[in-house]
Parts: C-alpha cells; structure tokens; sequence
C-alpha cells in the first residue's frame, strides 16, 4: 500500500496553509497531504465568471501535474461546496470524501428554517463592509455563542480579498446545479464533522439532508466546536485520527470489491 493522497479545500477566509497546518502536521508523514487554496483567490478580484466548477477544475489541475489518479477529498464550508461538486462530477477520482460543514448543499426542499437563514445571507450584501464579517459570523453559531472579537491592528493582506469572496460563493450558490441524483450515485464513503455549537438550521440540517442522499454517511458531532473554531483547527490529534480511520475504511472496502 503506497502513501495516502489527500486533497484538502479550505473554506472562504482562512488560507489553506493556516487551515490546516495543524492538522497536516498531525496526520503524520506517511499521508501526502495538499492543503490546495481557492482559485477564487488567485488574483486580486474574483473571476467574473467563477463558480464551484472553477474550483473543481482548479482541483483537477492539481492532481493532474501530482500525478495523482485517484484521492481523497477534504472541504471545509466554501471548501465543502466545491467538494460536493467535485464529487458529483469526478466520482471515479475520489477514494472518499471528508466534508466539514460544508457551506451549501443544493438548491433543495430545504425547510423554512433554512431558508430563512439563507434569506439573512442573501442580505449580507446590503451591509457596509465594517459590518459584513461580523454578521456573517454571527449566521454560522448558535444564538448564545460568543464569538471572539477580530484581532487588534491591522488585518493580514488575504483578508481584503474575503467579503468579495464570500459574496461571490453566495452568489454561485443561487445559480449553481448539483445533481442530487449524482452525489446519490456517490458509493464510497463519506465523513461529515459537525460543531455541536454551529448553527443547527444551517449545518445541521445540510447533515441531515446529506445523510439521505450519499449511501455510505457518517456524521461525527464535536460537541463544544462551531463554524469558526473547527476541529480540524482546534482538535487536530482528534481530528487526524477520524479522518485515518475514514480513509483506512475507504481503502478496505476498495480491496474488498476488487476481489
């Protein structure tokens, strides 16, 4: 058995190297780990014609020059989305699929909970900018969390780049079609970790929902994390060890129907 091959998609703020450093270091040197940023960060402004297949290309051009024929595919929230939509179209490259809260899930027969959070989405934009990031935190936790304040000083470069980025996943996420019966089609496993502590309208539900799609589905709960403090950043021993036995399983059961 050669060395795990593991495409890791962050989501809409942080920078891949800063999502999951932690968590690569955890995960140990027998696992070929790639923590891939967004396309939609490439350049200054978000491409006038991005969209979740930008993504899905973006991770097709990474494995293609690794050499990689098949993999493992990890997203968290924005990461999440392009992740599902990579495993709809790309089925055959994926050994498995990790996703952790990922940020949409379909245009679907969402309930009126979740379609009122995403009408206060939807309302993000009429906001002035000192005021989107919090609000757009806020939306992601439960009603009684306390999120942190923003650091003191000046904010890092990347973050001036961010509430375009959001706004134009938000965007996409009302135009794009991910085929349900696809991700159904989807026969290999699938992990979902779930802050016990995120909003239970958005992310709980999308768990839910996917777990009545994708045939092989496990939810794991973090009972004290939510959207914005995720394990993969703050419990990456934990972490690391779920993510190892969802791939060993994936690697079994791959043996397995070849024999």
């Amino acid at each position: 058995m050669g060395p795990i091959r593991a495409i890791l998609l962050p989501g809409a703020v942080l920078p891949a190297q800063p999502a999951y450093g932690a968590l690569m270091e955890a995960l140990g040197p027998d696992v070929q780990a790639v923590a891939k940023d967004l396309e939609l960060y490439a350049g200054d402004e978000p491409p006038r014609d991005w969209s979740l297949d930008t993504e899905v290309d973006g991770v097709l051009r990474e494995t293609d020059a690794l050499g990689w024929e098949t993999f493992h595919l990890v997203g968290y929230s924005g990461g999440g989305a392009a992740a599902l939509a990579f495993a709809a179209e790309h089925p055959k490259s994926l050994l498995s699929l990790a996703l952790l809260e990922p940020a949409w899930a379909g245009n679907w027969d969402w309930s009126p909970a979740h379609a009122e959070v995403w009408k206060k989405y939807g309302q993000l934009e009429l906001l002035p900018p000192g005021q989107f990031m919090p609000a757009f935190m806020r939306l992601g936790v439960r009603p009684d969390v306390v999120l942190p304040p923003l650091p003191p000083g000046p904010p890092p470069p990347w973050m001036a780049k961010r509430p375009a980025g959001i706004k134009a996943f938000l965007q996409t996420f009302t135009s794009y079609e991910l085929d349900r019966a696809r991700l159904a089609r989807f026969d290999k496993p699938v992990f979902f970790a779930l802050g016990g502590r995120s909003n239970p309208d958005d992310y709980g539900e999308v768990a839910q929902r996917l777990s009545t799609v994708f045939p092989d589905f496990r939810v794991e709960v973090f009972d004290e994390r939510h959207h914005f403090d995720p394990p993969h950043r703050i419990e990456p021993e934990r972490f690391a060890r779920l993510l190892r036995e969802h791939w060993d399983r994936a690697e079994g059961l791959r043996k397995a129907n070849l024999g």
